[in-house]
């Protein structure tokens, strides 16, 4: 896909659709807070002014606080995606547990679901928490093709699926099931859409797919009609965040890719590195915050996440 020439640049963000222009400043300007990581990915925003993020190869979680960089878990067991619940506990997703694992708020980790059927998880990728307490998360096999991110085993599933999982009943449904290798995911505004990435194309070249997919979410538990909301280009988006108003900042090769609920493509914020994923953070929830290769990267926008 070839975009278009930007109407204009706000700061560091390109705007290809005047929807795009709200949610840029003039101090909208692009900075390195830190690296030293093999491969970023899983950024999350403590409420003490901190990120933590999981520099998966190297099986550890880094924390970036007050202009430093230091290990806040290592080893990680080869943690990736995580997310709060919604209790202000840390829920992460464990490539080498092949598991969902929460941090209490003691700091003691416990297993929450590591099993669909009877048979392990493949190596759960991503995850969110719903309104309702309800842990959504996706499972491909990334952690357990090779011994880089995870350990490698073959899978005990039929496929990779998007489950529902609920902490209260313990019970796991695969909401899912129709797609490849479904990598990040993330409700709309009202809950009533599920978007999730396909990142096939990243072990499998030019024959996998590199696109976004959306579903209805219906009576709160369960996803269908999926159809492709946005195709990536160039690169896959391997995680991406929505804002109140509904719009998509998405991972790609270069750049965070912005996308209207229409699923227009409205802006670009261009990262030197290649990016894995995001998250909203600050004291106001406007900065946005990227894992990128090796470094962790922020941004402020005229924008913010649902709480």
């Amino acid at each position: 896909m070839s975009h278009p020439v930007p109407l204009r640049t706000i700061g560091d963000v390109q705007i290809f659709d005047e929807r795009m222009a709200p949610m840029a400043l003039p101090s909208s300007t692009l900075r390195r807070l830190g690296g030293g990581a093999m491969w970023s990915e899983g950024p999350l925003y403590l409420l003490d002014g901190s990120v933590i993020w999981s520099d998966i190869p190297n099986n550890r979680i880094l924390m970036w606080k007050d202009g430093n960089v230091t290990d806040w878990m290592s080893p990680s067991n080869f943690t990736n995606g995580r997310t709060h619940d919604r209790e202000g506990r840390i829920v992460h997703c464990s490539h080498g547990a092949r598991a969902i694992v929460r941090t209490e708020l003691d700091g003691t980790l416990t297993t929450l679901v590591d099993r669909y059927d009877g048979h392990r998880l493949n190596s759960p990728n991503d995850v969110v928490v719903k309104r309702d307490g309800t842990l959504w998360f996706s499972d491909p096999p990334y952690g357990i093709m090779s011994n880089h991110e995870g350990y490698q085993a073959e899978s005990e599933q039929a496929g990779n699926f998007v489950y529902r999982f609920d902490p209260v009943t313990g019970e796991l449904t695969a909401v899912v099931t129709d797609m490849s290798h479904p990598n990040g995911l993330a409700f709309s505004p009202d809950e009533s859409l599920l978007y999730v990435s396909d990142t096939s194309i990243h072990p499998y070249g030019d024959e996998g797919f590199h696109h976004i997919m959306v579903y209805d979410v219906i009576d709160g538990v369960a996803a269908a009609n999926g159809r492709v909301f946005a195709v990536i280009e160039p690169g896959c988006s391997d995680g991406f965040r929505l804002d109140t108003e509904g719009n998509i900042y998405s991972s790609s090769l270069d750049a965070i890719q912005v996308f209207a609920p229409d699923a227009t493509y409205i802006g670009r914020i261009a990262v030197p590195e290649k990016i894995a994923n995001c998250c909203w953070g600050g004291p106001d929830r406007r900065t946005l915050f990227i894992t990128a290769s090796t470094s962790l990267y922020a941004i402020d926008l005229n924008a913010s996440d649902v709480a």
